[in-house]
């Protein structure tokens, strides 16, 4: 497969997962900051761009506003749903050749359909718009495309997408503390309340909630499932040759990270959880740039405001 080709696959992968991520933290958060009078608004929007890995202005108070403007709306604001499903949408035309005529069809339209302005009184309905759009366009891969090279790299982009954003959705539960959202919020948030319940059969704590987004090895969302997905879309790429270890940087980059959270007691995780979701983060987006320069050598490589190489 072409470089170019596999790459826009990759990324097609990241930005619709992420626009379908930056909805849920939103749709969360906002509604959060709606019903709560007492807290902050200014200091939970900064907390919230902070998370989100966008530079927050500094001449006026944030209001809610202010955060659906530059995280949904703003079409320049290489963070926001509106650019990232216009970043789908342009990569999908560069692949055009490889992407099915009905995923084209799918993302054309859901990016001429992107609003320009939400009432308040819709917020919740345009995000659940974004849910159903991205589950739209994930569906026809999953239930049209040969498993091959194409699917492969698309599937990494979103795997290696959603377990940034899982561990994004988990940092925002420590952004107000006490106040925070509740887990049972967290875990509708990321489509995960049903499936906890068939698990664990009781009212969410802290400690079940967390093991299940991080450690569940059958949930999609949790962040060892989607690692583990991204480790074995890598190994179809080149499967292990030798006998002695991995020579892939990006292969070791999940392992180390899916082994950090295996083995380390929850209670440790939980005590610390934005110092964990951050490593994640981090590991993220230097597996990402690992993956660029073995597969996508000569490119410039698209990235988040805010994202580390």
């Amino acid at each position: 497969m072409l470089s170019r080709i596999a790459e826009s696959l990759f990324w097609i992968g990241r930005y619709i997962e992420r626009s379908d991520g930056t909805a849920r933290i939103l749709d969360v958060h906002l509604q959060f900051l709606l019903e709560d009078p007492w807290i902050d608004e200014d200091t939970a929007c900064r907390s919230l761009l902070s998370v989100m890995g966008t530079a927050a202005p500094d001449d006026e108070a944030l209001t809610r506003e202010h955060v659906l403007t530059i995280l949904a709306l703003d079409r320049n604001q290489p963070t926001s749903i509106a650019y990232l499903l216009g970043a789908a949408r342009e990569n999908a035309r560069r692949a055009r050749e490889i992407v099915s005529t009905e995923l084209w069809e799918c993302l054309n339209t859901t990016r001429a359909r992107m609003p320009r302005r939400v009432a308040q009184e819709k917020v919740h309905e345009f995000f659940g718009w974004v849910h159903e759009r991205a589950a739209l366009a994930v569906g026809i891969v999953e239930s049209s495309s040969s498993r091959d090279e194409a699917w492969q790299f698309f599937t990494l982009g979103r795997s290696i997408e959603r377990a940034d954003m899982t561990a994004r959705l988990l940092a925002t539960r420590s952004l107000t503390e006490a106040s925070g959202p509740s887990w049972t919020t967290i875990l509708r948030s990321c489509g995960a309340y049903e499936a906890y319940l068939r698990t664990y059969r009781g009212v969410p704590s802290a400690r079940n909630a967390a093991e299940f987004l991080l450690l569940d090895r059958l949930f999609p969302r949790s962040i060892l499932f989607s690692v583990s997905r991204a480790e074995q879309c890598m190994r179809e790429f080149e499967p292990r040759s030798t006998r002695v270890g991995y020579s892939d940087q990006a292969q070791r980059l999940l392992a180390q990270i899916r082994s950090e959270l295996e083995y380390r007691p929850i209670a440790e995780i939980i005590d610390d959880l934005p110092k964990y979701m951050d490593a994640v983060q981090d590991a993220t987006s230097a597996t990402s740039e690992a993956i660029r320069q073995r597969y996508f050598p000569t490119n410039a490589a698209p990235s988040w405001v805010g994202e580390q190489s």
